[in-house]
């Protein structure tokens, strides 16, 4: 093994794997669980909320700890110190997301003997996925295999938007990242949903996630709702899904009465600025213009609402 690298975030962890450096990930971040393989490594974080718990009750957690100028995580700095990495691989962008490049810093500082490279994630849209995949190339000497990597996932992106030409229409999509507070999903997302033939002005390119009330929701009409619950998969949005439809009439929405509601696997897909987002593309892509795109979503990866009866 010519050199060990640690990455503290699911993402980074995809990024290292697609650059074919597998075989030299010593450790990685309690989330990181894809490909499997990885879920045998040790993991160097954990959470200091209870995840199991209902979304208010997470976000009333974090946003308290937050305000204290608390971490959200916790990281194993000895167990660091005793894997020795080369590499370390984290992000800076969120404090939600994952253990900050500021905490790394300072365990590092503290690991006597490792001089470690810290690479920070940033990725706020596509563009800045590509620079992120390339980052991670150039800091392990895989440079030549990360531009493969990012020219795939623009081809594959590239045949979406190609059939664009053919839409009749671009539906209103509203992709909601956070249940209880009803987040609208940023960042990437909005280039994701114009990719894949619709529209959605509640939030730009490049912006931050943000809550939105229930009187913009019911203004903008989407005629498509995805729920994509940052860190949650199809199954435990489901286990949500009575109580977040009982605090507000969606019934009354376009999507409802047409059933175009969606729960997505906001863990696995869409919320993963990495290798996979070519999937997430062609998930959002499957579901807001079927007929072109059906075909290309991933197995698994999201199940229909019952909207019928509910109304």
């Amino acid at each position: 093994m010519d050199f060990r690298v640690v990455s503290l975030l699911p993402s980074a962890t995809e990024i290292v794997w697609a650059l074919g450096l597998g075989e030299n990930l010593v450790g990685r971040s309690h989330e990181c669980d894809y490909p499997e393989e990885v879920r045998k490594l040790p993991a160097l974080t954990r959470a200091k909320v209870e995840t199991h718990a209902p979304s208010a009750d997470i976000d009333t957690s974090v946003r308290s700890l937050l305000d204290r100028g608390l971490s959200v995580y916790d990281l194993d700095a000895d167990l660091l110190a005793r894997l020795r990495p080369d590499v370390v691989v984290t992000q800076d962008r969120c404090a939600v997301c994952a253990v900050s490049g500021e905490e790394v810093e300072e365990a590092l500082r503290a690991c006597a003997g490792i001089e470690a490279r810290l690479v920070l994630l940033s990725a706020r849209s596509l563009e800045g996925i590509f620079e992120d995949v390339l980052r991670v190339g150039e800091a392990t000497g895989r440079e030549t295999k990360a531009r493969e990597v990012v020219a795939e996932i623009r081809e594959r992106m590239a045949s979406l938007r190609a059939r664009h030409p053919s839409f009749r229409s671009r539906p209103r999509v509203l992709c909601l990242e956070w249940l209880d507070p009803p987040m609208v999903a940023g960042n990437w997302i909005p280039e994701l949903v114009e990719l894949g033939g619709g529209q959605c002005p509640l939030v730009g390119r490049g912006e931050p996630s943000r809550v939105v009330s229930w009187e913009e929701i019911r203004e903008f009409e989407p005629d498509v709702l995805v729920l994509m619950p940052c860190g949650f998969s199809v199954e435990r949005t489901f286990a949500e899904l009575d109580a977040f439809l009982r605090r507000a009439p969606w019934e009354d929405l376009p999507a409802f009465r047409n059933g175009r509601v969606y729960v997505a696997d906001g863990n696995a897909y869409l919320n993963r600025p990495g290798p996979r987002i070519a999937e997430s593309a062609e998930l959002l892509a499957g579901l807001i213009q079927p007929g072109f795109f059906a075909h290309r979503i991933p197995r698994g990866s999201y199940r229909r609402v019952e909207t019928r009866g509910r109304v």
